[in-house]
């Protein structure tokens, strides 16, 4: 620490990278900052959450590279994260490169699946969020389009030109002419337009039918049928017919999913999702994630969708877009212009659209900078050796303090030059809610699969006594308390044996001794409560007592343990964040924090028990609020009693089904028209 606070004083105040290391030497945190001495210091004063905490344990040493400017920082960071792939950096791992179908420039042009894109004149399309996607598609492709099939031209013609799939080049002289119709047939289809193809193959289906060329006509419903089957999986539908990439993100006990939306010519083909631990902030590590996407797979979109940060998160993670400084994402787009220079359209519309995108960055900040101008084209990242004596200009900090207040979209579309939303109502809002609905549900799956399997939640329990210094964690009782502003408070515990829950050992406590919201004083009455009776019925002992709070609950439920019961077991607090979610375990007498890497099994178990916990005794809440209004709501109601209003909630099942009820549904219960109709009115009054 005492090299760490020599290094921290000698930090500059200028925009850099910083790069983390580990007792070995390794790098395992690469971060950005506009202001190194601040960012850097900021992981070595004060309290962390849970999140950090493990990062910061970890540390040992750092180094620093100074850019002239924020871009540079983030293009740098980007590079920076591929090179040295950081174990606590959100990394793109198992969407490094994504396939494309290809056109190839070559005399006899054919189709390939490719996940290499490259600087010679073929077509590109892509990317397919997986292997089989572009498989499927190609090999419609092969079976409507007649291009060759063979890598290597044979002498004689084969299979494929005798089933009208092949042009025959090795037998045959091909038009050039006839070989650009059909790329353009290609071209149209994968752009979107396969409705205009359906409906030409219909119109030659009616065709040969009429003809009674019945083998062709089958021949033509079949590829309908094909188109339909792979092209035809569409869930939203949008009327300006745009290439889009939605992109939504959730996050839960420390993890990450990412779902992309690929909606093409407004309508929605595909999805992709990934999941992964996070250390960082949500927003930060999403926008990270997003560039590094778009570093790798450089088909772009006319437009990208993306979901707004946690209580204004996109500002407040302004410029943390990542960068490349790669030409890559330029590749085909350079590509498709050389091989056919002609092929847009809508080339009055792109033009129209980067106005509008200039519009936009004006409006997020970005100093009126068109967006088409390329970040790694302006400010290149300065190699290692050149930041030794590299010293900043007034000028370069003016530049930095500048571009430090782009937000992730403006960041974005000034990089990628396409333009950027984060859309606040109307169709688009609804297509990143579902984006980030799907990656909510992922997740939610993803925790399922864990809790069912039964050997990973054991060990997670043996790990976690282990962290505690137990020699087992065999059984956990945690308790939760819940009231509103102090009315019907009551308190639940629930058990977990291995990992598990045992829901028939789950119990609730009516709080009896304590009027109004005191947490501490109810702790205490329900832990003198159930362990009086375990004692009493000579019921087994937990091996750890998990309590919803910090070190007030724990000192509270020792005190009634030890100095009341005379028992000796260990107690345990579960501390939660601003936001109601786990962020640490403390233990001990005085507790202190026991710690746990975030992305562990034993950490997500505690998090289960604690969400356990806390549903069950919302529940118990809830219940007991609602049983104390319905009495008082019929109790109220001269004429019904005890006996009768139970008969009333057996029979309709809740007071809105009684509320909506007419006269005659009251007389199988023996009551008159008279008595309904004052139930009827009083509960309308009420309602």
């Amino acid at each position: 620490m005492a090299h760490i606070r020599d290094k921290l004083a000698l930090l500059p105040e200028l925009p850099g990278c910083y790069l983390m290391k580990n007792r070995e030497g390794t790098i395992i945190y690469v971060g950005k900052a506009k202001v190194l001495k601040n960012r850097v210091r900021s992981y070595f004063t004060g309290s962390h959450e849970g999140k950090t905490q493990r990062l910061v344990a970890d540390i040992r040493d750092f180094e620093y590279i100074v850019t002239s400017s924020n871009m540079e920082a983030l293009i740098l960071e980007c590079n920076l994260i591929k090179l040295h792939q950081p174990r606590y950096n959100v990394l793109l791992k198992d969407d490094k490169t994504f396939p494309y179908i290809k056109i190839t420039n070559e005399r006899h042009p054919k189709l390939e699946v490719t996940r290499r894109v490259l600087k010679d004149k073929a077509r590109y399309f892509g990317p397919y969020p997986n292997a089989y996607a572009a498989q499927q598609t190609k090999k419609l492709l092969d079976r409507m389009y007649p291009l060759r099939k063979c890598g290597v031209m044979p002498k004689e013609v084969c299979l494929y030109y005798h089933m009208g799939q092949c042009l025959a080049p090795c037998v045959k002289d091909i038009e050039k002419e006839q070989y650009d119709g059909i790329r353009d047939e290609i071209a149209r289809f994968l752009g979107g337009s396969h409705e205009e193809i359906k409906k030409e193959l219909r119109r030659k289906m009616e065709e040969a039918a009429e003809d009674l060329y019945f083998e062709r006509a089958k021949e033509l419903r079949d590829q309908i049928a094909n188109i339909e089957a792979v092209m035809e999986k569409q869930k939203i539908n949008a009327t300006d017919k745009k290439d889009r990439d939605v992109f939504g993100y959730s996050v839960d006990k420390g993890w990450m999913c990412v779902q992309i939306l690929y909606i093409r010519q407004g309508k929605m083909i595909e999805r992709h999702a990934s999941s992964f631990p996070f250390y960082g902030e949500a927003y930060a590590d999403f926008l990270s994630y997003v560039t590094q996407y778009y570093s790798d797979n450089p088909a772009l979109p006319q437009e990208i969708l993306l979901p707004a940060g946690e209580e204004g998160g996109e500002a407040a993670a302004a410029g943390e877009a990542r960068a490349s400084a790669g030409a890559s994402r330029a590749d085909i787009m350079a590509a498709n212009d050389a091989a056919d220079a002609d092929s847009d359209d809508g080339d009055e519309d792109s033009h129209g659209e980067a106005e509008e995108a200039a519009e936009a960055g004006l409006a997020a900040g970005t100093g009126g900078e068109a967006p088409g101008t390329d970040a790694a084209d302006e400010a290149l990242p300065l190699v290692a050796e050149e930041q030794a004596g590299y010293e900043a200009q007034p000028e370069d900090a003016r530049r930095a303090s500048g571009l430090g207040n782009l937000n992730g979209a403006a960041a974005l579309q000034q990089w990628l030059n396409v333009k950027a939303l984060v859309p606040k109502r109307g169709s688009k809002r609804k297509m990143v809610e579902m984006a980030c609905e799907n990656a909510r549900v992922s997740l939610e799956e993803k925790f399922r699969l864990i809790e069912r399997n039964e050997e990973r939640t054991s060990g997670a329990a043996d790990r976690l006594g282990d962290a505690l210094g137990l020699d087992g964690l065999h059984r956990v009782e945690a308790f939760d308390n819940s009231n509103i502003q102090g009315a019907n408070p009551v308190s639940a515990m629930v058990v977990f044996l291995d990992g598990k829950p045992a829901k028939q050992e789950y119990r609730k406590y009516k709080v009896r001794s304590v009027k109004g919201a005191d947490d501490y004083a109810t702790m205490r009455e329900v832990i003198r409560r159930r362990y009086e009776r375990v004692l009493k019925e000579n019921l087994p002992l937990p091996d750890l007592v998990l309590v919803d709070g910090g070190k007030g609950q724990i000192s509270v439920a020792i005190d009634v343990l030890e100095n009341e019961l005379g028992l000796t077991v260990p107690v345990a607090g579960l501390v939660k964040d601003a936001k109601h979610r786990t962020a640490q375990l403390m233990s001990g007498d005085p507790p202190a924090v026991v710690p746990l890497a975030r992305d562990s099994e034993e950490f997500y178990l505690l998090q289960r028990i604690q969400d356990e916990v806390h549903r069950f005794a919302i529940s118990f809440h809830r219940e007991q609020r609602a049983k104390s209004m319905v009495t008082s709501r019929l109790d109220s109601i001269p004429g019904v009693g005890e006996k009768r209003r139970q008969t009333l909630l057996k029979h309709f099942g809740s007071l809105k089904k009684i509320r909506e009820a007419s006269v005659e549904d009251f007389r199988p219960l023996s009551i008159g028209d008279k008595l309904a109709r004052q139930i009827l009115e009083a509960l309308k009054d009420e309602a």
